[in-house]
């Protein structure tokens, strides 16, 4: 069985010299450097009792002690949980509990929260060739036969209950690492941009993973700022992977700096992820990147990629593209809201998880017997071949009995000039679903909610449009830049009428 840190081998036999990583700390790694450093941390893992098919919780933000991290865990045959260390002491330890690690590492020296963590934990500062980490042994060494062909555990996060623990193999994480080098023709002379926190498998996978195994220097940052982006497309950056909500940002940033085009000098490939595209905003946001914004649809339980677009700048498609080489997709119209070629989407292929850790049922739900993975979202399939995501299924609003799709009322909405972003989600009232709005705009640029009302009434039917839209400066969210939808209710609590 291959696996995910031979990428690492064959680029120490090729450039061992060759750039590898750079941090926000100032760390600046070639792969032998990398390779020196997870070895070195390696060593002191075994030296706790860390074994094969253990698991490792690393408790981090970008930097590169957490990449020499994933490298020493797989090394050593375990299993490494990738986990964002902005979480909760309590979201933390239904981890534990759950995945029952024998080792945890936290990267307390580039993160407050981390830091934290680790006096939690009474874990002992360790450094070395990795730089520095706290370590904690919270269990002892406990192999689980199971996982003798995963490389990661990675949690789903912002839902009640238990967690869920995605298993991403071997196979699964150097198909997709490889499939997004690819995708955007890596090469040793790339700079990649990796604020995308590792936790999550768009971060862990297409930046870090697809790096690797390119040969690509991939520039860590440890949390997400518009300045930060902004400088480094002008400083180097040839790739930026981000989600919409980051591309919104900057480009209000730069607006507020007096400028109308990012003007990287660089700069050669721009992608946007987690959301569909409104064709208005894509032409905005390729006229300021002076580039094709590239978008693509992919999930944890996917190994991140699942389709993505190859499109000259201008192009009129707004889909995720046709999927995956080597990969299967269809249509389940079965589903509510299916029908007329519309339906969930489903994928088959060497991307697709080996389950849900301990949670045979939860795998049984999302992995059919012919090894399809029910998505939860909706889609289409154009003559082309191209995926078209409508959007989540939990997420359809079925107001007066017509069905709403919150990404055609947000695209609607984000198209105002005044407007950063916005979510839109439904809530039962009187029997019905109501459609509400949550809108980001400057605190010196904030547009009237009736002002508002008037611009959608333009381009959407009536029952689409929103009864309330709430603004504010900001809106809550996630490490990566998504919105938290199900927080938008209480974080403006006072803002929505009854």
């Amino acid at each position: 069985m291959a696996r995910v840190e031979e990428f690492l081998t064959d680029q120490v036999a090729r450039a061992p010299m060759a750039a590898a990583l750079s941090d926000s700390t100032g760390e600046k790694w070639t792969f032998a450097d990398l390779d020196a450093a997870s070895d070195a941390l390696a060593d002191r893992l075994q030296g706790v009792g860390v074994a094969a098919q253990d698991r490792v919780l690393m408790l981090a933000e970008n930097c590169a002690a957490a990449v020499a991290a994933l490298f020493a865990a797989w090394k050593l045959g375990a299993v490494i949980i990738p986990f964002n260390a902005r979480q909760t002491r309590a979201e933390v330890a239904r981890i534990i509990h759950h995945a029952t690690p024998a080792a945890v590492l936290t990267t307390s020296a580039v993160s407050s929260d981390a830091a934290a963590h680790a006096e939690d934990l009474s874990a002992t500062g360790i450094s070395g060739k990795f730089g520095t980490l706290h370590l904690a042994t919270p269990g002892a060494s406990n192999p689980d036969a199971d996982l003798h062909d995963v490389a990661v555990l990675l949690y789903t996060t912002g839902t009640t209950g238990d967690p869920k623990g995605v298993m991403l193999t071997h196979e699964n994480m150097r198909f997709g690492g490889q499939a997004s080098a690819r995708l955007r023709k890596m090469t040793s002379d790339d700079v990649i941009y990796g604020v995308l926190p590792m936790s999550h498998v768009f971060g862990l996978v297409s930046v870090v993973t697809g790096a690797c195994s390119a040969g690509t220097h991939v520039r860590l940052e440890s949390r997400f700022s518009a300045h930060k982006l902004f400088e480094v497309a002008h400083d180097g950056v040839t790739i930026i992977p981000a989600v919409p909500q980051m591309h919104a940002l900057v480009m209000q940033y730069t607006k507020e700096k007096g400028l109308e085009k990012l003007g990287s000098p660089s700069l050669r490939y721009v992608s946007s992820g987690g959301a569909p595209l409104d064709p208005a905003w894509k032409r905005k946001a390729e006229a300021f990147y002076e580039l094709p914004l590239q978008n693509g649809f992919g999930m944890t339980e996917t190994t991140s990629g699942a389709s993505a677009t190859v499109n000259p700048i201008g192009s009129p498609d707004t889909s995720v593209g046709p999927v995956t080489p080597g990969t299967e997709a269809r249509i389940d119209e079965t589903v509510a809201g299916g029908g007329d070629g519309q339906g969930e989407v489903l994928v088959r292929g060497p991307h697709i998880m080996k389950g849900y850790y301990r949670n045979p049922q939860e795998t049984a739900k999302a992995l059919d017997a012919d090894g399809w993975l029910h998505t939860g979202d909706l889609g289409k399939i154009d003559a082309q071949g191209r995926l078209h995501i409508l959007g989540r299924s939990k997420e359809l609003i079925i107001h007066g009995g017509f069905n709403v799709y919150p990404p055609e009322v947000e695209a609607a909405l984000n198209d105002h000039p005044q407007v950063i972003q916005s979510a839109v989600i439904g809530r039962m009232k009187d029997g019905d679903e109501e459609v509400l709005a949550f809108v980001q705009a400057a605190l010196d640029d904030m547009p009237d909610a009736a002002d508002l009302k008037a611009f959608v009434k333009q381009r959407l039917a009536g029952y689409k449009r929103p009864s309330q839209i709430i603004i504010g400066t900001s809106l809550p969210a996630a490490p990566t830049g998504k919105i938290l939808k199900h927080k938008l209710l209480a974080a403006f609590a006072d803002q929505v009428a009854d």
